[in-house]
């Protein structure tokens, strides 16, 4: 028969050990290396999981606009003024990263044309798809002085 003794290990001093290895860590705790703990990421909650553009795939393709006036969006436009000139109505909107453009009636964007530009605001024919593939086109107006309960 084996004593009690002989089974159980040597006693080592671990309070030393544990203090030694890593510093002011707490004693029985487990211990992740620094550069473990930092590659980690953690989605965001909120952010939808379908619907990615930024993912490779079957993204839109807006994060591959083309510069100037075709690459606006007309959901993404903001009216800050309009102008009436020689040549007609002149519209000046900016996008979300704040660059200023100059529309006139028939600019071509990214997802439709400039219909009409009043003192008020711009009408414009938005085409693009549906979730199922079908073709759709729309009236949009957009207004300068928007009303509160309004979306710009």
């Amino acid at each position: 028969m084996v004593p009690n003794s002989a089974a159980k290990p040597p006693k080592t001093d671990a309070v030393a050990t544990a203090k030694s290895d890593v510093p002011g860590s707490m004693l029985g705790a487990s211990v992740k290396p620094v550069a473990m703990r930092e590659n980690l990421t953690r989605r965001d909650p909120f952010a939808p999981l379908l619907g990615k553009a930024s993912e490779g795939g079957g993204g839109s393709s807006l994060q591959n606009l083309p510069p100037g006036k075709p690459g606006l969006v007309i959901s993404s436009l903001r009216i800050d003024g309009i102008v009436s000139g020689p040549n007609g109505m002149i519209a000046i909107v900016s996008n979300t990263q704040d660059r200023v453009y100059f529309l006139r009636e028939g600019d071509r964007l990214f997802d439709g044309q400039v219909e009409h530009i009043t003192m008020d605001g711009i009408a414009f024919h938005q085409s693009g798809k549906d979730p199922f593939g079908n073709a759709v086109e729309r009236e949009v107006a957009k207004r300068l002085n928007s009303t509160p309960g309004e979306q710009q």
